[in-house]
Protein backbone atom coordinates (compact mmCIF):
# COMPACT_ATOMS: atom_id res chain seq x y z
CA UNK A 1 0.00 0.00 0.00
CA UNK A 2 0.73 3.30 -1.05
CA UNK A 3 1.17 5.62 1.94
CA UNK A 4 1.00 9.04 0.28
CA UNK A 5 -1.86 7.77 -1.58
CA UNK A 6 -4.59 9.17 1.10
CA UNK A 7 -2.41 12.07 1.36
CA UNK A 8 -4.10 14.77 -1.07
CA UNK A 9 -2.69 17.70 0.16
CA UNK A 10 0.83 19.13 -0.99
CA UNK A 11 1.17 20.18 2.94
CA UNK A 12 0.73 16.83 4.24
CA UNK A 13 2.73 15.08 1.75
CA UNK A 14 5.97 17.16 2.44
CA UNK A 15 5.53 16.94 6.15
CA UNK A 16 5.22 12.95 5.65
CA UNK A 17 8.49 12.92 3.35
CA UNK A 18 10.38 14.65 5.98
CA UNK A 19 9.19 12.09 8.90
CA UNK A 20 10.41 9.64 6.44
CA UNK A 21 14.05 11.57 5.97
CA UNK A 22 13.73 11.37 9.77
CA UNK A 23 12.98 7.78 10.32
CA UNK A 24 16.20 6.37 9.61
CA UNK A 25 18.09 8.04 12.58
CA UNK A 26 15.79 6.18 15.28
CA UNK A 27 15.66 2.72 13.91
CA UNK A 28 17.83 0.24 15.36
CA UNK A 29 21.31 1.21 13.89
CA UNK A 30 20.60 4.89 14.35
CA UNK A 31 21.80 7.56 16.29
CA UNK A 32 18.86 8.30 18.36
CA UNK A 33 17.74 4.41 18.15
CA UNK A 34 16.70 5.32 21.78
CA UNK A 35 13.92 7.60 20.96
CA UNK A 36 12.23 5.44 18.50
CA UNK A 37 9.48 4.74 20.48
CA UNK A 38 8.92 8.49 21.02
CA UNK A 39 9.30 9.13 17.65
CA UNK A 40 7.18 6.29 16.96
CA UNK A 41 4.48 8.22 18.80
CA UNK A 42 4.76 11.77 16.62
CA UNK A 43 4.52 9.48 13.78
CA UNK A 44 1.23 7.98 14.38
CA UNK A 45 -0.14 11.18 15.64
CA UNK A 46 0.20 12.91 12.65
CA UNK A 47 -0.67 10.08 10.31
CA UNK A 48 -2.50 6.99 10.22
CA UNK A 49 -0.18 4.34 10.16
CA UNK A 50 -0.06 2.46 6.62
CA UNK A 51 -0.24 -1.15 7.51
CA UNK A 52 -3.69 -2.87 7.47
CA UNK A 53 -4.43 -6.08 9.09
CA UNK A 54 -6.37 -8.75 6.74
CA UNK A 55 -6.19 -11.44 8.82
CA UNK A 56 -6.68 -12.40 12.34
CA UNK A 57 -9.57 -12.99 15.44
CA UNK A 58 -9.23 -8.82 16.53
CA UNK A 59 -9.84 -6.72 13.56
CA UNK A 60 -12.80 -4.55 15.15
CA UNK A 61 -12.50 -1.66 13.37
CA UNK A 62 -11.26 0.60 10.95
CA UNK A 63 -9.50 3.25 13.00
CA UNK A 64 -6.84 2.68 15.61
CA UNK A 65 -6.27 3.80 18.83
CA UNK A 66 -4.99 7.26 18.50
CA UNK A 67 -8.11 7.87 16.63
CA UNK A 68 -10.61 6.03 18.91
CA UNK A 69 -9.14 8.22 21.40
CA UNK A 70 -9.37 11.49 19.69
CA UNK A 71 -13.15 10.76 19.16
CA UNK A 72 -13.59 10.49 22.30
CA UNK A 73 -12.20 13.94 23.51
CA UNK A 74 -14.22 15.77 20.77
CA UNK A 75 -16.99 14.53 22.54
CA UNK A 76 -15.53 16.17 26.18
CA UNK A 77 -14.88 18.99 24.53
CA UNK A 78 -18.43 20.69 25.37
CA UNK A 79 -18.40 19.70 28.80
CA UNK A 80 -14.88 20.64 28.87
CA UNK A 81 -16.37 24.46 27.49
CA UNK A 82 -19.29 24.98 29.61
CA UNK A 83 -16.91 23.71 32.80
CA UNK A 84 -14.17 26.52 31.29
CA UNK A 85 -17.36 29.42 31.47
CA UNK A 86 -18.97 27.78 34.17
CA UNK A 87 -16.00 28.83 36.72
CA UNK A 88 -15.79 32.24 35.53
CA UNK A 89 -19.22 32.45 35.70
CA UNK A 90 -20.08 30.86 39.39
CA UNK A 91 -16.72 33.12 40.90
CA UNK A 92 -18.02 36.34 39.43
CA UNK A 93 -21.85 35.55 40.91
CA UNK A 94 -20.86 34.46 43.80
CA UNK A 95 -18.55 38.08 44.17
CA UNK A 96 -21.75 40.00 43.39
CA UNK A 97 -20.71 40.81 39.90
CA UNK A 98 -22.74 39.71 36.51
CA UNK A 99 -25.21 38.03 37.47
CA UNK A 100 -26.62 37.05 34.31
CA UNK A 101 -25.66 34.70 31.90
CA UNK A 102 -24.34 37.19 29.23
CA UNK A 103 -23.25 40.03 31.61
CA UNK A 104 -19.43 39.58 31.66
CA UNK A 105 -19.09 37.31 29.33
CA UNK A 106 -15.20 37.90 28.37
CA UNK A 107 -14.34 38.55 31.56
CA UNK A 108 -16.02 34.98 33.29
CA UNK A 109 -14.01 32.97 29.96
CA UNK A 110 -10.91 34.26 30.37
CA UNK A 111 -11.13 33.74 34.56
CA UNK A 112 -12.32 30.20 33.78
CA UNK A 113 -9.16 29.49 31.00
CA UNK A 114 -6.93 30.77 33.89
CA UNK A 115 -7.77 27.93 36.13
CA UNK A 116 -8.57 24.92 34.01
CA UNK A 117 -6.10 25.36 31.30
CA UNK A 118 -3.08 24.97 33.93
CA UNK A 119 -5.23 21.61 35.46
CA UNK A 120 -5.65 20.19 32.18
CA UNK A 121 -1.79 21.09 31.00
CA UNK A 122 -0.38 19.84 34.51
CA UNK A 123 -2.26 16.16 33.65
CA UNK A 124 -0.77 15.68 30.16
CA UNK A 125 2.22 17.05 31.14
CA UNK A 126 2.76 14.40 33.79
CA UNK A 127 1.14 11.46 32.49
CA UNK A 128 2.28 11.44 28.90
CA UNK A 129 5.84 11.83 30.60
CA UNK A 130 5.39 8.86 32.60
CA UNK A 131 4.23 7.23 29.60
CA UNK A 132 6.52 8.09 27.34
CA UNK A 133 9.46 7.06 29.75
CA UNK A 134 7.89 3.44 30.45
CA UNK A 135 7.89 3.24 26.81
CA UNK A 136 11.55 4.07 26.49
CA UNK A 137 12.64 1.82 29.27
CA UNK A 138 10.06 -1.01 27.94
CA UNK A 139 11.84 -0.22 24.47
CA UNK A 140 7.48 -0.52 23.31
CA UNK A 141 5.59 1.54 21.53
CA UNK A 142 3.90 4.77 23.20
CA UNK A 143 0.52 3.89 24.72
CA UNK A 144 -2.52 5.96 23.44
CA UNK A 145 -4.64 5.69 26.30
CA UNK A 146 -3.08 8.88 28.46
CA UNK A 147 -5.03 10.94 25.62
CA UNK A 148 -8.21 10.13 26.98
CA UNK A 149 -7.21 10.10 30.48
CA UNK A 150 -5.42 13.00 30.99
CA UNK A 151 -8.89 15.06 29.53
CA UNK A 152 -10.91 13.52 32.19
CA UNK A 153 -8.49 13.89 35.27
CA UNK A 154 -9.61 17.76 35.00
CA UNK A 155 -12.99 17.13 34.69
CA UNK A 156 -13.70 15.86 37.73
CA UNK A 157 -11.78 17.92 39.63
CA UNK A 158 -12.52 20.87 41.42
CA UNK A 159 -11.63 24.79 40.02
CA UNK A 160 -9.04 25.47 42.88
CA UNK A 161 -7.60 22.13 43.30
CA UNK A 162 -3.72 23.07 44.00
CA UNK A 163 -1.68 21.77 40.68
CA UNK A 164 0.76 19.75 42.52
CA UNK A 165 -2.22 17.42 43.89
CA UNK A 166 -2.56 16.97 40.42
CA UNK A 167 0.28 15.74 39.38
CA UNK A 168 0.81 13.33 42.52
CA UNK A 169 -2.68 12.59 41.80
CA UNK A 170 -2.41 12.09 37.87
CA UNK A 171 1.37 10.40 38.78
CA UNK A 172 -0.22 7.65 41.25
CA UNK A 173 -2.56 6.71 38.82
CA UNK A 174 -0.52 5.99 36.25
CA UNK A 175 2.37 4.26 37.48
CA UNK A 176 -0.05 2.15 40.00
CA UNK A 177 -3.10 1.84 38.30
CA UNK A 178 -1.82 1.57 34.48
CA UNK A 179 2.03 0.72 34.37
CA UNK A 180 1.93 -1.19 36.97
CA UNK A 181 -0.34 -3.84 35.32
CA UNK A 182 1.16 -3.39 31.81
CA UNK A 183 0.09 -0.38 30.44
CA UNK A 184 -3.00 0.99 28.18
CA UNK A 185 -5.62 -2.13 27.92
CA UNK A 186 -4.19 -3.97 31.26
CA UNK A 187 -5.51 -1.62 33.76
CA UNK A 188 -7.97 -3.29 36.42
CA UNK A 189 -9.59 0.42 37.24
CA UNK A 190 -10.40 3.42 35.77
CA UNK A 191 -7.32 6.21 35.50
CA UNK A 192 -9.07 9.06 36.11
CA UNK A 193 -11.33 7.85 38.73
CA UNK A 194 -8.40 6.88 40.37
CA UNK A 195 -6.72 9.94 40.44
CA UNK A 196 -9.77 11.41 42.01
CA UNK A 197 -9.91 8.58 44.71
CA UNK A 198 -6.14 8.79 45.75
CA UNK A 199 -7.18 13.22 46.16
CA UNK A 200 -10.53 12.22 47.78
CA UNK A 201 -8.60 9.73 50.40
CA UNK A 202 -5.25 11.45 50.62
CA UNK A 203 -6.26 15.38 51.03
CA UNK A 204 -10.05 14.95 51.29
CA UNK A 205 -10.74 18.77 52.50
CA UNK A 206 -9.06 19.92 49.03
CA UNK A 207 -12.44 17.72 46.89
CA UNK A 208 -14.93 17.60 49.42
CA UNK A 209 -17.47 20.00 51.51
CA UNK A 210 -18.92 23.56 50.32
CA UNK A 211 -15.54 25.53 49.65
CA UNK A 212 -13.85 23.89 47.08
CA UNK A 213 -16.04 23.84 44.19
CA UNK A 214 -16.35 27.83 43.42
CA UNK A 215 -12.86 29.32 42.66
CA UNK A 216 -12.47 32.55 44.23
CA UNK A 217 -15.18 31.87 46.76
CA UNK A 218 -15.20 35.05 49.00
CA UNK A 219 -15.24 34.54 52.68
CA UNK A 220 -17.56 37.15 53.80
CA UNK A 221 -21.04 36.53 55.54
CA UNK A 222 -23.41 37.22 52.73
CA UNK A 223 -21.24 35.33 50.30
CA UNK A 224 -22.58 32.01 48.74
CA UNK A 225 -21.89 28.63 50.57
CA UNK A 226 -20.82 26.97 47.75
CA UNK A 227 -22.42 23.81 48.60
CA UNK A 228 -23.33 21.51 45.64
CA UNK A 229 -26.98 20.05 44.79
CA UNK A 230 -26.08 16.97 46.86
CA UNK A 231 -24.66 18.26 49.65
CA UNK A 232 -27.38 20.74 50.24
CA UNK A 233 -29.73 17.52 50.18
CA UNK A 234 -27.10 15.75 52.41
CA UNK A 235 -26.85 18.41 55.48
CA UNK A 236 -30.33 19.44 55.08
CA UNK A 237 -32.92 17.24 53.00
CA UNK A 238 -34.45 18.00 49.71
CA UNK A 239 -36.67 20.75 51.40
CA UNK A 240 -33.72 22.88 51.93
CA UNK A 241 -33.60 23.34 47.82
CA UNK A 242 -35.84 25.94 48.36
CA UNK A 243 -33.45 28.03 50.68
CA UNK A 244 -30.18 27.82 48.37
CA UNK A 245 -29.33 29.20 44.72
CA UNK A 246 -26.11 30.88 43.06
CA UNK A 247 -28.07 33.68 40.98
CA UNK A 248 -27.17 36.84 43.13
CA UNK A 249 -25.93 37.67 45.87
CA UNK A 250 -28.89 39.35 47.40
CA UNK A 251 -31.83 36.86 46.48
CA UNK A 252 -30.67 33.56 46.59
CA UNK A 253 -33.24 30.83 44.66
CA UNK A 254 -33.40 27.16 44.87
CA UNK A 255 -31.78 24.71 42.20
CA UNK A 256 -34.80 23.97 39.23
CA UNK A 257 -34.73 21.02 37.41
CA UNK A 258 -33.32 23.36 34.62
CA UNK A 259 -30.83 24.46 36.56
CA UNK A 260 -29.44 21.15 37.24
CA UNK A 261 -29.80 20.48 33.57
CA UNK A 262 -28.02 23.32 32.31
CA UNK A 263 -25.32 23.10 34.56
CA UNK A 264 -24.80 26.66 36.15
CA UNK A 265 -24.21 25.40 39.32
CA UNK A 266 -21.17 24.52 41.60
CA UNK A 267 -19.40 21.02 40.92
CA UNK A 268 -16.49 19.66 39.29
CA UNK A 269 -15.34 21.07 36.09
CA UNK A 270 -17.01 19.10 33.94
CA UNK A 271 -19.68 17.36 35.64
CA UNK A 272 -22.52 20.15 35.96
CA UNK A 273 -23.72 20.48 32.49
CA UNK A 274 -26.07 17.70 31.46
CA UNK A 275 -26.70 19.05 28.24
CA UNK A 276 -22.99 19.36 27.68
CA UNK A 277 -22.58 15.54 28.60
CA UNK A 278 -25.79 14.74 26.42
CA UNK A 279 -23.90 16.42 23.56
CA UNK A 280 -20.84 13.90 24.36
CA UNK A 281 -23.02 10.97 25.16
CA UNK A 282 -24.96 11.23 21.30
CA UNK A 283 -21.33 11.67 19.23
CA UNK A 284 -20.20 8.44 21.47
CA UNK A 285 -22.98 6.34 20.61
CA UNK A 286 -23.17 8.14 16.79
CA UNK A 287 -19.38 7.12 16.27
CA UNK A 288 -19.89 3.40 18.10
CA UNK A 289 -17.34 3.92 20.26
CA UNK A 290 -19.69 4.47 23.50
CA UNK A 291 -21.76 2.01 24.58
CA UNK A 292 -24.95 3.06 24.45
CA UNK A 293 -26.18 -0.43 27.12
CA UNK A 294 -24.05 0.29 29.90
CA UNK A 295 -24.93 4.39 29.60
CA UNK A 296 -28.99 3.64 29.65
CA UNK A 297 -28.52 0.62 32.22
CA UNK A 298 -26.54 3.43 34.65
CA UNK A 299 -29.31 6.07 34.17
CA UNK A 300 -32.38 3.05 34.70
CA UNK A 301 -30.52 1.41 37.52
CA UNK A 302 -29.86 5.10 39.04
CA UNK A 303 -34.03 5.95 38.66
CA UNK A 304 -34.97 2.08 39.97
CA UNK A 305 -33.02 2.69 43.01
CA UNK A 306 -34.37 6.22 43.85
CA UNK A 307 -38.25 5.00 43.34
CA UNK A 308 -37.16 1.87 45.85
CA UNK A 309 -35.83 4.52 48.42
CA UNK A 310 -39.15 6.68 47.69
CA UNK A 311 -40.97 3.74 48.40
CA UNK A 312 -39.05 3.08 51.72
CA UNK A 313 -39.36 6.79 53.03
CA UNK A 314 -42.96 6.87 52.19
CA UNK A 315 -43.43 2.72 53.79
CA UNK A 316 -41.66 3.20 56.41
CA UNK A 317 -41.34 6.95 57.48
CA UNK A 318 -37.86 6.57 57.80
CA UNK A 319 -35.53 9.92 59.47
CA UNK A 320 -33.39 10.33 56.71
CA UNK A 321 -34.54 13.06 54.18
CA UNK A 322 -32.60 12.40 51.62
CA UNK A 323 -35.13 9.36 50.84
CA UNK A 324 -37.74 11.48 49.62
CA UNK A 325 -35.95 13.19 46.71
CA UNK A 326 -37.38 12.52 43.87
CA UNK A 327 -36.00 9.67 41.41
CA UNK A 328 -35.45 11.82 38.61
CA UNK A 329 -34.01 14.29 40.46
CA UNK A 330 -30.63 11.89 41.05
CA UNK A 331 -30.54 11.68 37.17
CA UNK A 332 -29.64 15.63 37.21
CA UNK A 333 -27.71 15.89 40.22
CA UNK A 334 -23.94 15.18 40.75
CA UNK A 335 -21.72 13.30 38.47
CA UNK A 336 -23.96 10.47 37.45
CA UNK A 337 -24.40 11.61 33.82
CA UNK A 338 -20.84 12.01 33.60
CA UNK A 339 -19.89 8.99 35.21
CA UNK A 340 -22.60 7.00 33.30
CA UNK A 341 -21.30 8.76 29.32
CA UNK A 342 -17.20 9.23 30.42
CA UNK A 343 -16.12 6.67 32.90
CA UNK A 344 -18.43 3.67 33.40
CA UNK A 345 -18.33 3.10 29.38
CA UNK A 346 -14.34 2.41 29.46
CA UNK A 347 -13.47 -0.38 27.32
CA UNK A 348 -10.78 -1.55 29.07
CA UNK A 349 -12.59 -1.76 32.86
CA UNK A 350 -16.23 -2.32 31.81
CA UNK A 351 -17.61 -5.63 30.83
CA UNK A 352 -17.30 -7.01 27.38
CA UNK A 353 -20.24 -9.02 26.88
CA UNK A 354 -23.55 -7.97 25.94
CA UNK A 355 -25.74 -8.96 28.77
CA UNK A 356 -22.40 -8.32 31.18
CA UNK A 357 -22.90 -4.72 29.81
CA UNK A 358 -26.69 -4.31 31.15
CA UNK A 359 -25.92 -5.89 34.34
CA UNK A 360 -22.86 -4.08 35.03
CA UNK A 361 -24.67 -0.86 34.33
CA UNK A 362 -27.63 -1.36 36.07
CA UNK A 363 -24.89 -1.91 39.42
CA UNK A 364 -23.29 0.67 38.94
CA UNK A 365 -26.21 2.77 38.89
CA UNK A 366 -28.25 1.50 42.03
CA UNK A 367 -24.94 0.94 43.66
CA UNK A 368 -24.43 5.02 43.21
CA UNK A 369 -27.87 6.41 44.74
CA UNK A 370 -27.29 3.80 47.42
CA UNK A 371 -24.22 5.20 48.73
CA UNK A 372 -25.50 8.91 47.79
CA UNK A 373 -28.87 7.93 50.09
CA UNK A 374 -27.56 5.95 52.66
CA UNK A 375 -24.15 7.13 53.56
CA UNK A 376 -23.70 10.48 55.36
CA UNK A 377 -20.30 11.11 54.88
CA UNK A 378 -20.11 10.72 51.12
CA UNK A 379 -23.16 12.64 49.51
CA UNK A 380 -21.43 11.18 46.15
CA UNK A 381 -21.61 7.35 45.33
CA UNK A 382 -20.94 7.70 41.26
CA UNK A 383 -17.01 7.19 41.77
CA UNK A 384 -16.83 4.66 44.34
CA UNK A 385 -19.48 2.71 42.47
CA UNK A 386 -17.71 2.31 39.18
CA UNK A 387 -14.69 1.59 40.95
CA UNK A 388 -16.53 -1.11 43.01
CA UNK A 389 -17.54 -2.12 39.48
CA UNK A 390 -14.35 -1.94 37.81
CA UNK A 391 -13.44 -5.18 39.69
CA UNK A 392 -16.19 -7.22 39.30
CA UNK A 393 -16.37 -6.54 35.35
CA UNK A 394 -14.20 -9.63 34.57
CA UNK A 395 -16.31 -11.62 37.00
CA UNK A 396 -19.53 -10.88 35.37
CA UNK A 397 -18.55 -11.84 31.73
CA UNK A 398 -16.97 -15.14 32.72
CA UNK A 399 -20.61 -15.57 34.57
CA UNK A 400 -22.55 -14.77 31.18
CA UNK A 401 -19.85 -16.51 28.93
CA UNK A 402 -20.75 -20.03 31.27
CA UNK A 403 -24.02 -19.31 31.30
CA UNK A 404 -23.97 -19.10 27.49
CA UNK A 405 -21.97 -22.50 27.56
CA UNK A 406 -24.19 -24.45 29.46
CA UNK A 407 -27.57 -23.18 28.05
CA UNK A 408 -25.91 -24.10 24.35
CA UNK A 409 -24.90 -27.30 25.59
CA UNK A 410 -28.09 -28.46 26.99
CA UNK A 411 -29.59 -27.45 23.55
CA UNK A 412 -26.72 -29.78 21.72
Amino acid sequence: MDPLKPIRNSVGKKLWKQVEELEPSFKKDGMLHSLHSTFDAFKTFLFVPPTVTSKGAHIRDAIDLKRTMFLVIIAMIPALLHGIFNVGHLHYVANGMYPHFFDGFGPKLVYGLIHVLPIVIVSYVVGLGIEFAFAQFRGHPVNEGFLVSGMLIPLVMPPDIPLWMVALATAFSVIIVKEAFGGTGMNILNVALTARVFIFFAYPTYISGDQVWIAGLPESPDAFSGATVLGVWAKQGYDAMSHVGFSTVSQQVGYTPMDMFLGFIPGSIGETSKLAILLGAVFLIWTGIGSWRIMLSVFVGAFLMGLILNAAALGFDLSNPHLAVPAYYHLLAGGLAFGAVFMATDPVTATQTTTGKYIYGLLVGMISILIRVLNPAYPEGVMLAILFMNVFAPLIDHMVIQSNIKRRLARG
